[in-house]
C-alpha cells in the first residue's frame, strides 16, 4: 500500500506504508506531517491544501465469466 500526496492533479510524492499500520491512530499523520514538512515551500506556492489517499496499487485479479 502507499500513501499519496496530491496538490490539484499532480502526484507529488507515494510513499510504502504497512497495511496493519493504516488503522493504527496516528500512523498516517506522522508521514502526511513528514511530506508537508519536506514540500513546505511547494505548498507556500498553491492557494488549495494538499490531499491524501492510500491506495494498493497491486492488480487485482479479474473474475472469470461462468458459461
Amino acid at each position: 500500500m502507499k500513501l499519496v500526496m496530491y496538490i490539484g492533479n499532480d502526484l507529488i510524492e507515494a510513499v510504502p506504508v504497512e497495511p496493519g499500520g493504516v488503522s493504527k491512530p496516528g500512523y498516517l499523520g506522522n508521514f502526511k506531517r513528514v511530506l508537508k514538512l519536506k514540500y513546505k515551500d511547494l505548498l507556500s506556492q498553491v492557494p488549495e491544501p494538499p490531499e491524501f489517499f492510500v491506495v494498493d496499487p497491486a492488480p487485482r485479479p479479474q473474475p472469470t465469466a461462468r458459461t
